[in-house]
């Protein structure tokens, strides 16, 4: 246990810094473009529509039976139509990032960038950054409350630092708001039944969600041969193949099964299922990531890194 916590501390501290250095350097010229060019902004950095609000969005054409009050006489003495001026709807909204941190989250092969553990925690502080900065306010279930704070990352990560309870591989069971977004960072190597359970606790209120499965380039392609021992972390027990390549076959297949069973659940209640793997950008995926909101909402696949 002491081990555990002891690689925990520098996956956190390792993260912590990585993050920063990452949510500096994103292309901000392309996520202001990449907004302005979807016109509303849902979810995951931020939301954009006409509504209440002191922040000028746009003119639009005035419409027989407004009130002429709503009239923008400035802008319409440039042309011959009467405008009205829009403000932008300004509502906080609530994410709910769960990086996963059991036993399993720890593994790295030799092709890995970083451990699963070290790399959902890089996505889950980099991106609770740039939400934060577009006015998003981030949770972890059961361990931070929303917040909205410009030291974001330090609370998250003194948050886990401090954090005493089992390392869950799911989030625990809570009640998000109908209008939060919720974002699970997890090998889900956990039971179907278990995944299930999760994810109609979840959405039974209405929120939305994105399941985002990360893996070991290993996990991906089972590149073990000969006689091999394989240990499961969390208390499964271990077994020692004789020949493992003729594994290979039967191991794809069933990943394949079980990423189906996972994929069937999402789109049935509409929520998003994708895989990332550690041998592939941090960046990449958190640019990925800041889309997936108004691409699910418009039934368009998310696909990060290698997508089952």
């Amino acid at each position: 246990m002491a081990e555990r916590t002891s690689q925990e501390t520098l996956a956190v501290r390792r993260a912590d810094g990585e993050s920063r250095t990452l949510a500096a350097s994103l292309p901000r010229l392309v996520l202001e473009a990449r907004r302005i060019a979807a016109n509303v902004i849902h979810g995951l950095h931020g939301r954009r529509r006409a509504g209440p609000g002191e922040s000028f969005w746009q003119y639009r054409r005035f419409t027989t039976g407004e009130p002429a009050q709503n009239v923008d006489w400035r802008r319409s003495a440039r042309d011959d139509h009467l405008y009205v001026r829009e403000h932008e709807w300004e509502a906080a909204h609530t994410v709910w990032l769960w990086p996963d941190r059991s036993a399993s989250m720890a593994f790295a092969s030799k092709t890995a960038r970083d451990s699963k553990l070290e790399r959902g925690l890089i996505v889950s502080f980099a991106l609770a950054e740039l939400l934060v900065a577009g006015g998003e306010r981030v949770g972890i279930p059961g361990l931070m409350a929303p917040s909205a704070s410009r030291s974001i990352i330090d609370k998250m990560a003194q948050a886990i630092l401090h954090d005493r309870s089992d390392r869950l591989s799911l989030p625990p069971s809570f009640v998000p708001s109908p209008l939060s977004e919720i974002l699970v960072l997890s090998d889900f190597w956990s039971p179907i039944s278990e995944i299930r359970t999760m994810l109609a606790g979840l959405s039974a209120s209405g929120a939305h969600g994105t399941l985002l499965q990360i893996v070991d380039p290993a996990e991906e392609s089972f590149p073990y041969s000969g006689r091999v021992m394989f240990v499961e972390p969390e208390g499964g027990g271990e077994i020692t193949a004789g020949r493992a390549e003729t594994w290979a076959n039967d191991y794809v297949l069933r990943i394949a099964r079980h990423r189906a069973e996972i994929r069937a659940e999402t789109d049935r209640l509409g929520w998003l299922f994708s895989t990332h793997t550690t041998s592939r950008s941090a960046a990449d995926l958190l640019l990925v990531l800041h889309g997936s909101l108004s691409a699910g909402r418009t039934g368009t696949p998310l696909t990060a890194g290698r997508s089952a």
